[in-house]
């Protein structure tokens, strides 16, 4: 592989690819820039970035190539395609689209049969995130390839976190963070409308949870620990006792007239649990009904 400098390439220039070429730029790494719709492209000309004329070009011009694209399907296309193929021998690609574990694997073959080093990465972040001290990026593959693209990946985030050489860990990783903040979401989305339908601050209770998220971070470490040791008899709250919750946002939802869907939807996976006998279980049982 070649000697490792600070000549990046990024392709895909949407908010995401896009930031991470201004990040690059504004920590003086040369960006050479290709993306299907030109104007973007342009944009960052102006600010530095080197216009690649294919992804082939792009590919060639640095040792380093990110991809950060809407999905592998579309990365796999670009990378197929115009001799973009060929010029990935003996250069990184560093895969930053969103996929399964399954796709991580599959872009490693593809590095692996045109003669390129490889990595899977996951960004857990916003654009506006990037490039600070404490923005998460999960890495995975082969250590030697992670230990080439280190210093480049700690300018993007400097939360960098390298997940081991199995290529699918970063998305597995992403993807149990992604059910963990998307099923909080969904959780807070609700709150907010009980909230709002007793005319009160959804601003307020937004800051509330910020300053409450070190003692929800906790109780989710022994969720953890709990699963990990299949200790569901260690019971600070059991599944009896917590599915009373559900119960009193479904009652909440019909006297307020609100959506019914997500108090609904818990009190479907406690009554599982309940049926097959873990009420007095410490509520992470439920995993055994998911499973």
């Amino acid at each position: 592989m070649a000697e490792i400098n600070k000549d990046v390439t990024v392709i895909g220039l949407g908010n995401m690819g896009e930031k991470l070429a201004h990040v690059l730029l504004e920590n003086e790494y040369t960006v050479t820039v290709w993306n299907r719709d030109i104007a973007k492209t342009e944009a960052l000309r102006k600010v530095g970035a080197v216009k690649a004329a294919s992804p082939a070009a792009a590919i060639s011009s640095s040792p380093i190539t990110i991809m950060c694209v809407s999905d592998y399907e579309v990365s796999h296309r670009i990378l197929n395609a115009d001799g973009a193929f060929a010029a990935l021998e003996n250069r990184l690609i560093i895969e930053l689209s969103t996929g399964t574990p399954q796709d991580a694997r599959d872009g490693h073959e593809l590095a692996k049969k045109a003669g390129a080093a490889y990595l899977d990465g996951a960004i857990l972040a916003t654009p506006p995130q990037m490039g600070r001290p404490d923005t998460p990026i999960f890495v995975s593959g082969e250590r030697k390839a992670y230990e080439t693209a280190e210093k480049v990946m700690k300018t993007l985030a400097g939360g960098l976190q390298y997940m081991g050489e199995p290529v699918g860990n970063a998305s597995a990783w992403d993807l149990a963070f992604l059910s963990c903040l998307f099923g909080g979401l969904l959780g807070f989305y609700h709150g907010a409308v009980v909230l709002e339908s007793e005319h009160i601050d959804v601003e307020a209770y937004g800051n509330m949870m910020a300053a409450l998220a070190p003692i929800t971070g906790e109780m989710i470490k022994y969720e953890g620990e709990i699963i990990a040791k299949s200790a569901f008899t260690q019971v600070q709250s059991s599944v009896k006792t917590s599915s009373v919750t559900f119960k009193l946002l479904l009652q909440h939802a019909e006297q307020a007239g609100i959506n019914k869907d997500w108090p609904l939807f818990g009190m479907t996976l406690f009554k599982k649990a309940m049926d097959a006998g873990y009420g007095p279980e410490q509520v992470a049982a439920l995993v055994k009904v998911i499973r």
